[in-house]
């Protein structure tokens, strides 16, 4: 089933396989859908270790004296840090989604969970000699590429890479935002 129908808030996810510029694009999407007005959430997997928190900071130290959750809060944003335990398996799409309070979000943007089921946008760069992921995933609304492409499944629209303004366009008239 798609994740789409279990959320009130559009979702859309940019997939590609790695080094295709997924985080580069977004940094140009995300400004232009803002100055529209839209108050945007993100999702980034991360298919290895990371850490948001700063070591020597309190925050750090509370986290490593062994809390499983910790909440720091400012004036200017909150954050909640929950660790996993060894057993703990990583969380869905799905259950990420649920974290996201969209009552003040107009739109869910999703980097990465390539093999989830919902509305993506496949970023494709032939150079790289990579399969094209829309041949099998019908969830792939459009293709953004920085060259010809042949073979494309009938009616996929197919956009430009690097015109960070047409793929606004494109999100903003597909979910008429």
């Amino acid at each position: 089933m798609l994740i789409n129908h279990e959320f009130t808030t559009p979702i859309l996810g940019f997939s590609a396989y790695s080094g295709t510029g997924k985080t580069t694009l977004l940094t140009q999407v995300i400004p232009l859908l803002q100055a529209e007005g839209l108050r945007l959430a993100i999702i980034k997997h991360a298919h290895h270790e990371f850490d948001v928190d700063q070591a020597g900071k309190d925050s750090y130290k509370l986290r490593h004296a062994g809390a499983r959750q910790m909440l720091i809060s400012s004036s200017k944003r909150w954050a909640l840090m929950t660790e996993l335990g060894a057993a703990d398996s990583e969380l869905s799409l799905t259950q990420l989604l649920a974290q996201i309070d969209q009552a003040n979000t107009d739109l869910i943007l999703v980097e990465g969970f390539k093999r989830e089921s919902f509305l993506k946008i496949e970023l494709h760069r032939p150079s790289l000699g990579l399969p094209l992921m829309c041949i099998s995933d019908s969830n792939i609304i459009a293709l953004a590429t920085d060259a010809e492409v042949s073979a494309l499944p009938e009616g996929l629209p197919c956009l430009n890479l690097n015109q960070a303004t047409e793929i606004a366009a494109f999100i903003r008239q597909y979910f008429q935002l």
